[in-house]
């Protein structure tokens, strides 16, 4: 007998913090999954420049008491702008939701002091739209241990038996997510238990180098399909030079956008620069992909606006160890939007935190026992 199907609304606003992604999904919360609708709205020119001043100020836990007036106007900016845009797309989708899965914009993650801090009110939300809404999906995780991140595996385990029985993909299978941050997912095998064949981690930077560097020396806030990169040369010198002195030597930790600079690149011109930076992101997700310690053919799936951005991925491509048969494919030749993996994922893990099903996994971001997922509130 199948599961009862909820009808679900993901929200996520990533690290670039240049919109927010909204998908309805409906799932059983364990093996059923259809995609309904994805859209994207961009945050406008002032919120955005908001969000990142206030990330930026926020450096420490006592930040967070600092700034907590600015940061409050700044959270229901955030929520009402999200409710706005969750009432237009229902102008068009009739049908009712059960739930919104709202993960908020990440402003402070430090798990080792378990804090984590992403701005939406979900209180608010719920009140103005009048619907069940899950949030805070990270704070349950590291207070059980765990990095908070990343919380798609087990919707990538998911996407992994759709993907395998429509195409005969085949296992072990990989899912590298680029967003600001990259993470990885590889499932081994989906013939035993979920955490005896599942492995994630944080691999590196992802767009959030380049695109701070493009957005302080263009008036662009992104290099559109690589050309920028492509238009310019390595410094081959200074990237020797930052690698030697700047390599993760851990994925045991999650990772946030602070934990990178861009300043080594400073006094190249904007296209060398850009060049120079993408390169070293691809070197720290190559290296990052090398450290799953399996060395048989896989292919992995990079969804994520990074995929987009073909110089990240030659040079993805290019610090790969050739001895190894990697295979690097875009998620959207298997039917699924790329863009919108994350906040299909939320949708789902707002379905599996209703229903009081783990999200996140000792294989997943080092929790000591799986973590259930985000508050539920129901404020109408």
């Amino acid at each position: 007998m199948k599961e009862k199907l909820y009808t679900s609304i993901g929200l996520m606003s990533g690290t670039s913090m240049d919109g927010v992604d909204i998908s309805i999904i409906q799932s059983d919360g364990q093996y059923q999954f259809y995609n309904i609708l994805d859209e994207y709205f961009e945050y406008d020119v002032k919120l955005q420049a908001e969000l990142i001043r206030l990330r930026n100020l926020v450096l420490g836990e006592n930040d967070l008491f600092k700034y907590s007036k600015e940061l409050g106007n700044l959270e229901r900016k955030i929520t009402v702008f999200h409710a706005e845009k969750i009432n237009q797309i229902l102008l068009k989708f009739k049908h009712k939701i059960d739930l919104i899965g709202f993960h908020g914009q990440t402003i402070f993650h430090e798990p080792q002091k378990k804090i984590t801090k992403q701005l939406g009110d979900g209180k608010l939300l719920s009140q103005l739209l009048k619907i069940k809404v899950v949030y805070d999906f990270r704070q349950k995780d590291i207070e059980n241990d765990g990095q908070g991140a990343p919380l798609t595996p087990i919707f990538h385990y998911l996407l992994s038996k759709i993907i395998n029985k429509k195409f005969n993909t085949g296992f072990p299978i990989g899912f590298i997510n680029i967003g600001g941050i990259t993470n990885l997912t590889i499932i081994k095998s989906i013939s035993s238990s979920f955490e005896d064949n599942i492995k994630a981690f944080d691999i590196g930077p992802g767009n959030c180098l380049i695109d701070d560097w493009v957005r302080k020396n263009s008036n662009k806030k992104l290099d559109e399909n690589g050309n920028i990169s492509k238009a310019g040369k390595i410094d081959q010198l200074i990237t020797n030079q930052i690698i030697d002195n700047f390599n993760i030597h851990s994925y045991s930790k999650s990772l946030d956008v602070k934990d990178f600079d861009n300043s080594f690149a400073r006094g190249l011109s904007f296209e060398n620069g850009c060049s120079t930076i993408t390169n070293f992101t691809g070197y720290l997700i190559a290296k990052g992909i090398e450290n799953t310690g399996i060395n048989s053919k896989i292919k992995y799936l990079i969804s994520g606006g990074g995929r987009k951005n073909m110089a990240l991925i030659d040079f993805i491509k290019d610090n790969l160890n050739k001895k190894n048969d990697y295979i690097l494919d875009n998620i959207d030749k298997y039917g699924f939007n790329g863009d919108y993996i994350e906040s299909q994922a939320f949708g789902y893990l707002a379905i599996r935190s209703f229903l009081n099903l783990p999200i996140s996994f000792p294989s997943t971001t080092g929790c000591k026992k799986p973590s259930l997922g985000g508050k539920l509130i129901e404020n109408f």
